[in-house]
Parts: C-alpha cells; structure tokens; sequence
C-alpha cells in the first residue's frame, strides 16, 4: 500500500505561474477592498462590482499555466497516496495533472446561487471561451449566479474533509503559505505525531517544532524535497 501525503498549499504555490497573491504589498488586496469584492456585504450591496471583478481573475487565470512545483506535487501520484489541500481558487493543481485536489475556499471557475451556495444542482463549470458572467444572470433557483468562492466570515465547508485528511497522512508537506490563515492552518494540528512535516516557503514561517523548512519558492522547493523524499 502506497503512503499517504497531504500536500497543503497557499497563494505562494502558484506565484511563479503569474498569479498576484492577495496579501503582499502589491497583492490584490491592495487594489480592491476586500470588503467590497469578497464579503457577504460586499456582494448584497453591489454584485455587479463582486460578478466583474471575478470575471476579470478568470481571464487572468485562464492566461496562466502550472509551474514547475504544481507539475512536482503532482509527479508524488507515481509513488504516493496523494490528496492536495488547497487555499488558492485557480485549477492549476488539476491542470498539471493532480487528481484529487479539495479546495477550501472555493473555485474560481465556478459559479453558483446565491441563495444556497452549496446547491450542486446550481454550480456551473466555465470554460475558458465562456468564463464571464453577465451581471444579472440568475441561477436555476431564481437567485443571481455570484462566484463559487468562499467569502470572508462564511463557513469553509471542506474543512472537515480537509481535516480528516490531514490525520490520515504519513508525511505532511505545506507549500507557499504563511499559515496566518484560519481554519487552514490549523490543519497541522491534525497532523498525527511523528509524521513528517515539510514546509516549503521562500520566507521564515512559524510553524512550531519538529517542521522542517525549505526556504526556496514552490519549483526549487518541490525539487528539493523530490530528492529528499527519494534519499
């Protein structure tokens, strides 16, 4: 029986593929406020401003491709039980070819009602030559079609997946992510003692006792802890 990883990931695993983080000092953030464009207030008091401003992240992102560490986090598949966590609402982990990927905080490449987010019966794929959404459009409830993302102050419904997930790995691999981030970061705690845990991150990360950081981005990361894993 293959062993099994959990790979957790944030906004610095696809910063080589192009995509601003939000948080940095020339993230998203620093464009559009949050409050505006990813809250539940933000979304009842101008949906039109909200429909936009992720029609726009979904060309972007539609311009990008995987890097090299997405590729590598997918490459453990050969040899490894692999399930991604993922903070970030791009595909690129699916792109590069991983197969069971459970995003926290939603998918950028879906829509949904706004009456009940969670419905699958209202969540529609877009594709790459339809990925706009015209402010406006409604659902098949009635409700207008706002974006598959989880908003500021709203529950993570993947977490609990994400956590039981996380107590059955046999090594533990974090990419890109401050773990500032709740509840995402607290999925190291779920982590069962004993099993190794490896952080790949080009800036110091508290991360407690017992991790192991490789301070490099998420491609010479990945390649680095390839050889580890190999040793």
């Amino acid at each position: 029986m293959k062993k099994k990883i959990v790979v957790l990931t944030g906004a610095g695993m696809s910063v080589e593929s192009g995509l601003k983080t939000f948080r940095d000092a020339d993230g998203l953030w620093e464009e559009y406020p949050v409050q505006q464009v990813a809250t539940h207030e933000g979304w009842e008091a101008d949906p039109t401003l909200v429909t936009n401003f992720y029609n726009m992240l979904r060309k972007k992102c539609w311009g990008v491709k995987p890097n090299e560490g997405h590729r590598l986090v997918a490459e453990l598949e050969k040899d490894y039980d692999v399930t991604v966590v993922t903070q970030n609402v791009d595909n690129l982990h699916e792109q590069a070819g991983s197969t069971k990927v459970i995003h926290l905080h939603g998918e950028l490449m879906k829509v949904c009602s706004s009456r009940d987010v969670d419905d699958p019966r209202y969540q529609i794929q877009l594709s790459p030559d339809n990925c706009e959404v015209a402010p406006g459009t409604k659902a098949g409830d009635g409700s207008l079609l706002r974006p598959f993302i989880v908003f500021f102050g709203e529950a993570v419904p993947n977490i609990s997946v994400a956590a039981e997930e996380a107590q059955t790995a046999d090594i533990f691999i974090i990419i890109g992510t401050s773990l500032n981030v709740y509840p995402a970061a607290g999925l190291i705690h779920y982590v069962r003692p004993g099993v190794p845990v490896y952080l790949i991150d080009p800036k110091p990360v508290s991360a407690g006792s017992g991790v192991k950081q490789i301070m490099k981005g998420a491609s010479e990361g990945m390649k680095e802890l390839m050889g580890m894993l190999r040793a």
